[in-house]
């Protein structure tokens, strides 16, 4: 703790964090002063996106006093009565001995409210369709310029911005507070995507993939790799329906997703060329079994939410830049209904990891969209497999959603959790991290029944491609059971094996696997070794 002192004192880096030398009733506890060092405490979980830190026992230049075990008691007991006054707890409290006193760290956490219902959205489709552009209007509402001005809140690598083209998966989100619809002015801004996720009581999270097809690994990852409930098919009016749109249609079908089909760029085209790749997208849909329904009005956005499924396809007409389009489509995202995850919420945690980063001052961080169950702050899990399929304990420091500090998260919600245990350099994506009532298993080889989409030549034994499972990329061997070779068209049972090193699957998942030009879908059946 002196070490953490100390660095805070010197960098003033953590704007979330407070020195006290000692607390007391008498003085703390009146009402003005309550009033003062309340509001203090709320700006401080403001600047922590949820979290504050106190240390007891030490004045205002970080050096360590000490109090006695009455003192210290007593400082607590107001620190406690402050918290409660703005809906705050005291949930950690870390203290050592200095001199003839001790001194405390104390962690103070607002506490959550509401839980909103949550829906995750995969937005997909061809380059340059304006994906990220109508995502950055949408959370924002602020409109577009014509040249993708709003897209830049999307994409964050350098390169992307320079050259207008997404290259990773982005992540937006906006929400709504009994049906208001709350945007967010700026969404680079982590306080204000705290703060909305805060007070919205349903929030509509965006996952934003890449269109550009030699990213097409990406995109896969975006759609298989997260807990969609719904997936966003864009469409632009001046190009109409790609091969890279059927593509991606056919991924988010093999997830079995409800689709929603936008009809962008419609104000540089003329009503014509609308109405023809209006009927080119409804032919599309008709040739893979959906029903398209064109929104036109609230009311056929109202319907849509009472009725919606995985046959029936909203179609909508949108433009970023003037704006049309947009309340329909606020309007069906309102009333969409959540997915039920009831069965899932029973089971314990379990979560497949996709991005791993380290954050000043937090440490390792693992991210993805919990499967299943329920993931606690300080609670003990598991993490792997490892090369050896052996599976490593980790705790659990913080967790966050948007940026919002949470002390549990539950299924279908997009969250970081930053872990202790086990070093950065040794998580790769595609492992998971559970809780050990899991019991999770490591697995090279399992059978799938899976059906061959496009394929020049046939499958043997021994052909090799990269199979996604979850968020899962990995190259697998294939050994056909039923017959001795596939064609494109045909269906059967594959034995598949991981080439490098085992992954935790489970029966059931579904998988796409690819290589140059050749793709299937299947699901796992059987789980060898």
């Amino acid at each position: 703790m002196k070490k953490s002192i100390h660095q805070l004192t010197r960098k003033g880096e953590r704007k979330n964090i407070e020195f006290k030398e000692n607390l007391n009733s008498k003085t703390h506890l009146s009402t003005e002063r309550k009033q003062q060092l309340a509001s203090q405490m709320k700006y401080r979980l403001e600047r922590g996106y949820g979290e504050a830190i106190y240390f007891i026992g030490v004045d205002d230049d970080g050096q360590l006093l000490g109090l006695t075990k009455p003192e210290m008691d007593e400082s607590l007991h107001v620190l406690g009565e402050l918290a409660r006054e703005i809906n705050s707890k005291i949930m950690d409290v870390e203290t050592e001995q200095v001199g003839r006193g001790e001194v405390a760290k104390v962690i103070i956490s607002r506490l959550q409210t509401n839980q909103p219902e949550h829906l995750l959205v995969g937005v997909a489709g061809h380059v340059d369709h304006g994906k990220s552009t109508l995502v950055g209007t949408l959370t924002t509402g602020s409109l577009d310029t014509g040249s993708g001005s709003t897209r830049i809140f999307l994409d964050v690598q350098k390169h992307e911005i320079e050259r207008g083209l997404s290259a990773d998966l982005s992540f937006a989100v906006y929400g709504f507070n009994e049906g208001e619809t709350v945007r967010i002015k700026n969404p680079l801004n982590k306080r204000e995507k705290a703060l909305l996720v805060e007070k919205c009581d349903k929030l509509v999270s965006f996952v934003d993939t890449v269109g550009h097809e030699p990213w097409l690994r990406t995109t896969i990852r975006g759609i298989v790799g997260q807990k969609l409930s719904h997936g966003l098919l864009v469409v632009a009016a001046d190009q109409g329906p790609t091969h890279i749109t059927r593509e991606h249609l056919g991924i988010i079908l093999a997830m079995d997703l409800p689709v929603i089909v936008v009809i962008t760029k419609i104000d540089v085209v003329s009503l014509e060329r609308i109405k023809t790749v209006r009927q080119e997208i409804f032919d599309l849909l008709k040739l893979v079994g959906r029903i398209p329904y064109m929104v036109k009005s609230p009311k056929d956005a109202d319907f849509l939410t009472e009725n919606m499924n995985h046959h029936l396809v909203p179609v909508i007409k949108a433009s970023p830049v003037t704006g049309e389009g947009l309340e329909l489509l606020d309007r069906l995202f309102s009333g969409l209904k959540i997915p039920s995850h009831e069965e899932d919420s029973k089971k314990p945690f379990m979560m497949y990891i996709d991005k791993i980063y380290s954050v000043v001052g937090v440490g390792t961080v693992v991210s993805g969209t919990i499967r299943q169950g329920t993931v606690k702050k300080g609670e003990k899990l598991v993490l792997g497999p490892f090369s050896s399929g052996d599976f490593a304990p980790v705790n659990v420091k913080t967790i966050e959603m948007h940026h919002y500090r949470k002390e549990s998260a539950s299924v279908g919600e997009v969250v970081g959790i930053s872990i202790t245990g086990v070093e950065m350099n040794e998580i790769k994506r595609g492992m998971i991290i559970c809780h050990p009532d899991y019991n999770p298993r490591a697995v090279r080889e399992f059978d799938a029944d899976v059906a061959i989409l496009v394929h020049p030549t046939t499958i043997k034994e021994g052909y090799e491609c990269i199979t996604h499972i979850e968020t899962i990329a990995e190259t697998t061997c294939f050994k056909p059971i039923e017959n001795e070779y596939l064609s494109a068209g045909d269906t059967g049972q594959i034995r598949m094996r991981f080439k490098y090193r085992p992954f935790a699957i489970c029966e059931g998942q579904k998988l796409i696997f690819r290589e140059g030009k050749s793709k299937g879908v299947g699901t796992v059946t059987r789980l060898v070794s």
